[in-house]
């Protein structure tokens, strides 16, 4: 299977500790996976998402072989030696997967752990010390951004790779709390980087949290597959 059909699959899939994970970090997974890629996340973060991933593939595996187990059973093939050497080795494969997803999920939590009891010290700190235009902005830079003085006016504003123009106030506000750099190494006519510090990735992995029971979700069954993964939340 291509890689980028792998990742895919292994996105869909949904595992039991999904919406333990979207209550402790303000996001769905979808989300923090996309984050997890444009590099805005922080260590324990990163080290959270990457960690889930390999629970997505396990439990993807143990989808398979139980598939392939139901239709073993179903009355498809003729009941013959052939056919039972065929369970054995598929219950096998079964336990084996199961096994690993297991021992996946339990890095899962060894990785969580550090991220709830983050989120139990300061659940919205972070995030209600910005404003909405602030969060707006910490994610347009995390994808690229610099500052530009027009050479006409002598006015400073933030251009994002996305085209989004942050008004040099509003830059001003994120870097005197230390969300922002600047690489001021460059001239200013031509560009100077902006990218966000850890403490601003931190900020923008914190977001907006839900209210309280609107992040307690029923757990997903393991290996069940959504029918549409944004509706996940």
């Amino acid at each position: 299977m291509p890689r980028d059909a792998a990742s895919a699959a292994a996105r869909r899939a949904v595992s039991s500790l999904d919406s333990r994970i979207e209550a402790a970090t303000g996001h769905d997974v979808d989300t923090l996976w996309t984050h997890r890629d444009c590099g805005v996340l922080d260590a324990p973060h990163i080290d959270l998402v990457d960690r889930h991933r390999e629970l997505a593939e396990a439990e993807t595996g143990v989808t398979f072989y139980r598939t392939l187990l139901n239709r073993l059973s179903s009355g498809e093939f003729p009941v013959d030696a052939v056919l039972f050497e065929r369970i054995d080795r598929t219950v096998d494969q079964l336990q084996d997967a199961a096994g690993v997803r297991d021992a996946a999920a339990r890095r899962v939590l060894a990785a969580l752990e550090p991220v709830e009891a983050a989120a139990r010290a300061a659940p919205r700190a972070a995030a209600e010390a910005i404003s909405t235009a602030g969060q707006a902005a910490l994610l347009a830079i995390a994808g690229g951004a610099k500052l530009y003085e027009h050479l006409l006016t002598g006015r400073l504003a933030v251009t994002a790779a996305s085209g989004t123009r942050i008004p040099y106030a509003e830059l001003q506000r994120l870097a005197s709390g230390g969300l922002v750099s600047v690489d001021t190494s460059r001239p200013v006519h031509a560009g100077q980087p902006v990218t966000l510090t850890d403490a601003g990735r931190a900020a923008l992995a914190a977001g907006r949290r839900p209210a309280v029971g609107g992040a307690q979700k029923a757990a997903a069954r393991p290996g069940a597959w959504p029918s549409t993964p944004a509706h996940r939340r």
